[in-house]
């Protein structure tokens, strides 16, 4: 084999970031697949190809014999012994195979072969190269826009941001330069595809990265992050060192740092909270910019009941439910939000008056409700005067003033919770 070809090929391999040892391997295997449809087999061939002195060596062992009946595989004593006289019958000769003698055909074949087969290793070596780089920050330059995929040049290398995968509210234009991260790598019959994203959490994580290098240094910890890309973003840190506040180094001096990222997500908004393991502090913390009253967690159900003050109900539940959603998903609690007013009043309502409870009515009153099958105030008030009258022993006067009674105590009842409620609302608040 020429020198200077094996350089040329080497030169390509170098390119491309194709290992000597896997080119060696590639020609080897060119040359015997030119033995096989030359000879038919190669059973009886070795090749040692050598990259540094640019050589080839293809060697043919055949089988002395007295007849030749296979030319392959046999060669005749007369033949052998002009080469090396002591040789005898049944031993083995090794015949050197010039690779000339293939003919041009084979010969062409065997360049088109190669190409083609450097052309797959490269594209193996690219699949493994960013494979190992997924979930990393790649920057490359817009080359064509189409309705459902941006075509991205990085390092040589064509990247895909499919529709799925971008901002909905951004725009770009052919030439300018883009940030994204690796989401997926695949090696299909056309090479490797791989896919950047710019919707992951993972893009927002590895941009806090680059911005906040407490983050980098594995000082400051992002316990989670909820995304609703180009809108809103939720990010729970904390602190592995109890001098530094993890919000206020995310966000920056004058909101520097948060600034730099937000502006990267074409202005998306970001609340960055301190994580708890506490579930109703942190479930308290991720509501934010609201600023819940209470919060009623459901640890086996993994549910929370957060009781808003009227005025910020709309900040709680966010602009079509996205605020919740987001701290719901942040958090790991189905949450639920409330009206402080409708809330105690739900919940006064709930609680059960005992007819037994109620010193203004007479025993023998109490009694005569529990034959009848009431236990509570609001059992007989939900059943009405008209069907007390129609029980036995139950008059005019006695059922107007049962329900005198009853309504009058349930009222007062009801406004000195609804007040206990109040005052425990403001003594609870953040």
């Amino acid at each position: 084999m020429n020198p200077d070809i094996v350089e040329a090929v080497s030169q390509i391999a170098r390119e491309r970031n194709i290992k000597r040892d896997d080119l060696s391997q590639i020609i080897e295997n060119i040359f015997l697949n030119m033995i096989k449809r030359k000879y038919g087999t190669t059973d009886n061939f070795d090749i040692f190809v050598n990259m540094d002195k640019g050589e080839v060596e293809i060697y043919q062992i055949k089988k002395i014999v007295d007849a030749v009946t296979d030319p392959v595989t046999e060669i005749a004593l007369e033949q052998a012994q002009a080469v090396e006289p002591d040789l005898e019958i049944g031993d083995e000769y090794m015949e050197i195979v010039d690779p000339s003698s293939f003919g041009r055909r084979l010969i062409t074949s065997a360049k088109q072969g190669l190409t083609q087969k450097i052309r797959e290793a490269e594209k193996e070596v690219l699949f493994h190269e960013f494979k190992d780089r997924v979930g990393e920050i790649v920057v490359g330059d817009v080359r064509q826009i189409n309705r459902e995929e941006i075509i991205i040049s990085v390092e040589n290398m064509e990247v895909v941001l499919k529709r799925s995968d971008q901002i909905y509210n951004e725009r770009f234009r052919r030439g300018e330069t883009i940030r994204a991260v690796i989401k997926e790598v695949a090696l299909t019959s056309r090479g490797p595809e791989v896919q950047v994203s710019r919707t992951e959490p993972e893009f927002l994580i590895r941009l806090f990265e680059i911005e906040v290098p407490e983050i980098y240094d594995g000082i400051i910890e992002i316990k989670g992050v909820a995304r609703a890309p180009g809108d809103r973003t939720k990010v729970a840190v904390s602190s592995n060192d109890k001098r530094i506040d993890p919000v206020g180094a995310c966000v920056g001096l004058k909101g520097v740092r948060i600034q730099a990222v937000v502006k990267e997500l074409n202005n998306e908004k970001i609340d960055v909270i301190n994580w708890s393991s506490e579930p109703e502090i942190f479930i308290m913390r991720a509501l934010s910019p609201a600023k819940p009253s209470r919060i009623y967690v459901d640890n086996e159900n993994k549910t929370a009941v957060a009781v808003i003050p009227d005025d910020q109900i709309s900040l709680a539940i966010g602009k079509g439910g996205q605020n919740r959603q987001l701290a719901s998903r942040l958090t790991g609690y189905e949450i639920q939000t409330e009206k402080q007013s409708e809330y105690y009043k739900v919940d006064l309502k709930e609680e059960k008056l005992s007819i037994l409870e109620i010193p203004e009515l007479s025993d023998t009153i109490k009694e005569k409700l529990r034959l009848a099958g009431f236990e509570t105030a609001e059992e007989v008030l939900d059943a009405g005067k008209e069907e007390m009258r129609e029980l036995k022993g139950f008059g005019e006067k006695t059922v107007e003033k049962i329900f005198e009674i009853l309504n009058s105590y349930y009222e007062e009842e009801s406004s000195d919770s609804a007040k206990d409620s109040e005052s425990l609302s403001q003594k609870d608040s953040p």
